[in-house]
């Protein structure tokens, strides 16, 4: 690559800073230009490593993050440029770092507010490695249908009217990095376009001048007219006098340094930039304006005329045929990202997920409509939280009240039930919490804990067909089904399940109507006639008082009291519930420092020599 060429259509760059929508911006310029490999080779985020996802055109690419600018580098040694996104206070450093690495050529600093000595460190060093620095201050520069250097040129709207996609004919510098997106503009409707960009940056001391690239322009057989904007403040463009007067530019070379109106203000006026402050009459616009024209500049009269001379030089050129006319080619569309799509009301989008129950979206996450900060302020328990989750509905505070004597009643029954079996044996083998608890929940079903539902089912069919309770159970004989909720191994009529005459007392005094549960209490006199452990157990109470809740709430139909029970809701009583005991026992066993569980081989009937 010649060394008046800093980028090329292959050029890959390092980021110093994760900036993700520069990165998108220059991955989506690389897709219009239609370049083949992406101009981002690597990120730099210190102390951290990754892959980061962004979109090449339509399709998603990886690209690495490095801890550190060495390791970056040695990895991608191809990458000659570095975009250095780091804050004032570390783009010393990492530009003095980057200086040091034989394979970066080209460093740009965004960074304002570099301190003025470390910025003329960084140029002295940058002479005596041979490098270009461009900036500090700055948005970087563009070769058009090459490579553009992070935020340069603003949207890819701007970039496509502008035809930066494709190379044009001028080379364009600026300070500005703002005025250089409008300058691109005007070049693009003047002549065939843009082929390349800078904008040294504001700052007193830019790691790069004017000249340096008006030279370069010069040198670029490829760049037919140089256009430069200056502005009020400091002597840079004398120097393009002074290479006007030696010869040294021979290519129309289109001027104009802003500033023009401080004459008409009072006092010293700063226009924006640290350099931009007129300190003498050398340094102000109209003075520069005039010295540039008497070398032999193209200057306007005003910026408003700029465009108008840059269309006169390149008619002229194109006249003469130094400039042929350019086929013009159309660039493909950028997808628009699908978020901005949806936020501009520009696409449609049938969704995957349906979610009626709670919203995480606004200033504060609810369950239903409720903000959950009223849940927790306004004294409501975790019935309320139950019935709005599983339910979608604020049911009545003895209904709320029902559902937490029900997590309570069900919450543990001891370590030797199949849940709580579980969960000891996997805590005991060193499994953690979680995987503790998934053992223990994976054995609720319809031998244990899937009771509560079943038992709802039955009953409410049996009564709502008006089977007499001994047709009832007569019935369930004949299919040889165990009626769910009836029957316990411990407690009997003469030895009651306290948990059971708890839950119905409480039905009984609240409940506006216990007519499921008088059913149930009619069955279970015709079944402990015949075996006095044939109860009503705590399975079966909980489900049918269910059934007696929905209808004394007020606030289910009996289409959505038919809804839970197909839907199994009440079982999930169940295992929320018994989650709080078989955590209890997990955790207990973490504090007791159980060892790993061995089932005693007395407890086995070993029957393998028996040919069994």
């Amino acid at each position: 690559m010649a060394d008046y060429e800093l980028f090329t259509e292959d050029t890959k760059s390092i980021i110093y800073g994760l900036q993700t929508n520069a990165i998108q911006r220059m991955l989506d310029f690389d897709y219009v230009c239609r370049r083949e490999i992406p101009s981002v080779a690597a990120v730099v985020n210190p102390g951290r490593r990754g892959l980061h996802k962004a979109f090449f055109g339509t399709r998603e690419i990886l690209i690495p993050i490095y801890p550190n600018l060495k390791e970056a580098a040695s990895n991608h040694p191809d990458a000659d440029v570095l975009i250095n996104f780091a804050s004032f206070r570390s783009a010393y450093p990492t530009t003095m770092e980057a200086l040091d690495i034989e394979t970066i050529r080209t460093i740009t600093i965004i960074a304002e507010g570099v301190p003025e000595r470390r910025a003329r460190e960084i140029i002295a060093k940058a002479k005596l490695k041979g490098k270009m620095i461009i900036g500090p201050a700055t948005v970087g520069g563009i070769k058009a249908g090459a490579f553009k250097i992070g935020n340069t040129a603003g949207t890819i709207e701007n970039i496509i009217e502008s035809k930066l996609y494709r190379p044009g004919s001028v080379g364009f510098v600026s300070k500005s990095g703002g005025m250089s997106n409008e300058m691109y503009n005007i070049i693009a409707r003047n002549t065939d376009g843009l082929y390349e960009g800078i904008a040294i940056g504001g700052d007193r001391f830019p790691g790069s001048t004017l000249i340096d690239h008006v030279l370069r322009f010069e040198q670029n057989p490829a760049v037919k007219i140089i256009a430069v904007l200056g502005e009020v403040g400091g002597m840079d463009e004398y120097q393009i006098v002074d290479a006007l007067n030696e010869g040294k530019i021979t290519k129309p070379l289109v001027i104009w340094v802003t500033g023009t109106c401080s004459k008409v203000l009072p006092g010293e006026v700063q226009f924006g930039h640290a350099g931009a402050m007129a300190g003498s009459d050398l340094e102000t616009a109209d003075a520069k304006n005039e010295i540039l024209r008497e070398a032999g500049a193209i200057v306007p009269t005003s910026f408003d005329d700029y465009g108008e001379k840059l269309n006169e030089v390149y008619e002229k050129l194109k006249l003469e045929g130094t400039i042929k006319e350019r086929d013009e080619v159309r660039p493909p569309n950028v997808p628009i990202d699908f978020k901005t799509a949806v936020s501009e009301g520009m696409v449609r989008k049938s969704t995957n997920f349906i979610c009626t129950i709670s919203d995480d979206r606004g200033e504060e996450a609810t369950y239903g409509h409720v903000p959950i900060s009223e849940f927790v302020e306004g004294g409501k328990g975790i019935g309320d939280v139950i019935s709005m989750l599983w339910f979608k509905k604020e049911l009545p505070s003895f209904a709320t009240r029902f559902i937490e004597m029900v997590l309570m009643t069900v919450a543990d029954h001891g370590p030797a039930v199949s849940g709580a079996h579980n969960t000891i044996v996997a805590a005991r083998a060193g499994k953690d919490l979680v995987s503790s608890l998934v053992s223990g929940v994976l054995t609720i079903g319809p031998r244990f804990g899937g009771a509560i539902n079943d038992a709802a089912k039955y009953f409410k069919d049996a009564h709502d067909r008006g089977l007499s309770p001994e047709a009832f159970v007569r019935e369930m004989k004949q299919k040889d089904i165990n009626i769910p909720g009836i029957g316990h191994r411990i407690k009997s009529v003469q030895n009651p399940d306290k948990r059971v005459e708890t839950l119905i007392r409480y039905a009984r005094e609240t409940f506006s109507s216990t007519e499921y549960l008088d059913y149930a209490l009619k069955v279970e006199v015709i079944t402990t006639a015949k075996k006095n452990n044939l109860i009503l157990n705590v399975d079966g109470c909980i489900g049918i008082l269910f059934l007696d809740l929905m209808k004394s709430s007020g606030v289910f139909t009996d289409e959505e009291i038919q809804e839970v029970i197909d839907l199994g809701y009440l079982n999930g009583l169940f295992v929320l519930g018994r989650s709080i005991g078989l955590i209890g026992h997990a955790l207990d066993q973490y504090r007791l420092k159980e060892r790993l569980y061995r089932h005693p081989q007395d407890d086995i009937l070993y029957l393998a020599r028996e040919g069994w």
